[in-house]
């Protein structure tokens, strides 16, 4: 693997299941369900110079990758009910990278978004609890990905946050914090 592929997904790149088990789709839940904890140990002690470090070069920063991971999670969460409530809608996407050079990601403290994160994950969580096995199955049209269901999108959020974890956790390895 080249460096800057290292570097930019350190779990490596996301990889669909090729089938839905009860059993993985609980392991994903889990893995939601944890990703504000691990977040909060991630960025814990880390002072301003430290979050306002690129996880790498050309990357974003500490920082704005702990107030992207809300916002994300928070869509998700719009999009799943999206497709609970409405056949087969086509979702909004947005500009991340320029969502991650707005004021708010520069200024607002970490907490913050640690605790949005936390709030967000709380109710997302319960509603995914409850749903059957047909409604993960239930449609939406992702303009940039195609037809995905609420299988492939759970999947997806459970590795995102790993994803961006893991990037805070080999910049301080790589910097000996």
């Amino acid at each position: 693997m080249k460096e800057i592929e290292r570097l930019k997904y350190p779990t490596g790149r996301f990889k669909a299941p090729k089938e839905y088990t009860d059993e993985l789709r609980e392991s994903f839940i889990s893995g939601i369900e944890e990703t504000p904890f691990y977040l909060r140990q991630a960025v814990e002690n880390l002072d301003e110079d430290q979050l306002n470090t690129p996880y790498r070069e050309g990357g974003w920063t500490v920082k704005q990758v702990v107030h992207h991971l809300p916002d994300s999670h928070m869509n998700a969460l719009i999009r799943y009910k999206l497709a609970l409530t409405e056949n087969e809608p086509t979702i909004k996407t947005y500009k991340e990278d320029a969502w991650a050079e707005l004021e708010d990601y520069v200024t607002t403290p970490v907490d913050i978004s640690l605790n949005l994160l936390e709030t967000v994950h709380i109710r997302w969580v319960i509603l995914l609890k409850s749903m059957s096995q047909e409604q993960f199955k239930r449609k939406m049209n992702h303009p940039e990905v195609g037809i995905i269901d609420l299988n492939w999108l759970l999947a997806q959020y459970a590795w995102h946050g790993k994803h961006h974890i893991a990037q805070i956790d080999s910049l301080k390895e790589r910097m000996g914090w």
